[in-house]
């Protein structure tokens, strides 16, 4: 059973509250038990990756590690033709969409001539995991891989749990479709790890994407700083906002959808319609007693779910924006205005012809989004993630003329004093110049710099004008540039 809470009782806060993004990072014994695996992989490579497969995910130690290509081939040629159609087109509108957000750098000049240049980049390798267990994302490959491609990136390295693999041939057909280069049989924390070190047979990745169960988010969460990741994935989650003319099997239909992929997958449906709510709770009810995924709906639906009467459709829009969710429908009558006014939320989905199902598949926009409320602050997958950026800058003598006296006052104000020097050394001379370095101590010091091979060292005596061993206010030390003493064992520089 589904509850009804109305937004003005405590029991609605207090279950929302159950509800709302968990707090950052795994259970204590998941982060442990991830943290050994990254360790152990990270030092015994393919040994430890294999013995780590074998106990977790069952594969054989003997088990090829790689899919060969003939296997895709051979995929394509068994799945259901219209399952390979629906797969092309899905490719072709996810390279369409992606492809806008492809950005070729630029490049900008200032009136002194200085130059500055944003030089943007693909990875040179992908790594993308795909997930398996309780079911077979096929889309969730082309979700991961296509904007890898579109970036330009040249090798997009596979891994995927091996029984997923062995009983899911569609998954080999994606990878074909997709462009996925090679695809290893392993899975878990331990393929996270192989990705991000390499061992002597999965090639390391700088970048590595897809969801995963808890143990390869929070192998992802552990190795972001090694690698780069577009988010750590948690439950799927679904927010509907609906008004009285909203249909209730659809909203039941749209909530359920999400409420299937796991028993930690939340639905929630907002409304200002009693009448509505009642209904839906009743079509929910009549849908998982007749679902396939009965036995994972009847724990998600009453642990995960919720109906909220509110008493306006602004009010829904702010509860909605608390939650911050990957997926927000808009079952009104005026979507496009209501859009407007949803600032969190991975994806938002406009009227009764576009349920969520059509983001996963064949609209075109990506499905991998952020959940547990990172749509506060970021977004969906895109061609972004597989693309590094660079700053090229040049700078004209005349910049550095009208602009160095700026960068010592702004150097000395930080403290960083051989910044200072460093522009200061470059500018031209119209007078004796101060050094930029603060005083010495009482009684003056003699300071030699580093010289080299062949080089004079920079001998410097410092008059200090401290007092009680700090500089006094407002004024600088006296420098003397010294004569360079001979090189050692006597005999002058030739």
């Amino acid at each position: 059973m589904i509850g009804i809470f109305d937004s003005g009782t405590g029991s609605y806060r207090e279950r929302l509250e159950r509800l709302r993004p968990r707090t950052a990072g795994a259970l204590p014994e998941v982060a442990e038990a991830v943290r050994k695996i990254i360790e152990d992989v990270s030092r015994r490579g393919d040994v430890a990756l294999r013995e780590h497969a074998a106990r977790l995910d069952g594969v054989p130690s003997d088990a090829a590690a790689e899919v060969p290509r003939a296997d895709f081939a051979k995929a394509l040629s068994i799945v259901d033709p219209a399952v390979v159609k629906a797969l092309k087109l899905a490719r072709e509108r996810i390279e369409w969409y992606h492809a806008k957000q492809v950005s070729g750098g630029y490049t900008v000049r200032d009136r002194f001539g200085s130059r500055l240049e944003m030089r943007v980049e693909p990875v040179d390798r992908a790594g993308v995991y795909i997930p398996g267990g309780k079911a077979a994302y096929p889309s969730t490959v082309l979700m991961n891989v296509i904007p890898a491609r579109v970036a330009g990136v040249g090798e997009v390295i596979a891994t995927s749990p091996g029984a997923s693999l062995e009983s899911s041939p569609v998954i080999l057909a994606a990878c074909a479709i997709a462009g996925v280069d090679r695809l290893f049989r392993f899975g878990g924390a331990q393929a996270v790890a192989a990705l991000a070190f390499g061992t002597e047979t999965v090639p390391a990745c700088p970048v590595v994407v897809g969801p995963g169960n808890a143990y390869v988010a929070e192998a992802k969460r552990q190795l972001y700083g090694r690698i780069g990741i577009e988010s750590v994935a948690g439950p799927s989650e679904i927010v509907v906002i609906a008004d009285s003319s909203a249909g209730p099997a659809e909203i039941a239909a749209d909530m359920l959808s999400q409420a299937e992929h796991d028993e930690t997958a939340a639905a929630i449906l907002l409304t200002d319609s009693p009448q509505l709510a009642r209904l839906v709770q009743h079509e929910i009810m009549r849908a998982v007693e007749v679902s396939p995924r009965r036995n994972i709906l009847e724990q998600s639906v009453p642990d995960r779910g919720m109906i909220i009467l509110t008493g306006s459709l602004a009010e829904a829009v702010e509860v909605a924006n608390g939650i911050a969710p990957e997926h927000v429908e808009l079952m009104v009558r005026r979507p496009e205005g209501l859009a407007r006014h949803i600032r969190n939320a991975g994806a938002i989905f406009l009227g009764r012809t576009t349920p969520e199902a059509m983001g996963d598949y064949l609209a075109g926009s990506n499905h991998v989004l952020p959940t547990g409320g990172a749509a506060r602050f970021s977004g969906p997958l895109g061609v972004g993630v597989f693309l590094k950026r660079t700053s090229v800058v040049y700078t004209s003598e005349k910049a550095l003329n009208v602009l160095g006296p700026s960068i010592v006052a702004l150097a000395r104000a930080e403290g960083l004093f051989e910044h200072a020097r460093s522009v200061e050394i470059r500018l031209p001379r119209t007078g004796p110049k101060p050094d930029s370095r603060p005083p010495a101590g009482p009684g003056g010091k003699v300071v030699q710099l580093p010289g080299g091979r062949g080089k004079k060292p920079q001998l410097r005596a410092v008059d200090s004008p401290a007092r009680a061993g700090k500089p006094a206010a407002g004024k600088l030390a006296k420098v003397h540039l010294l004569k360079p003493r001979n090189k050692p064992g006597g005999g002058k520089r030739k």
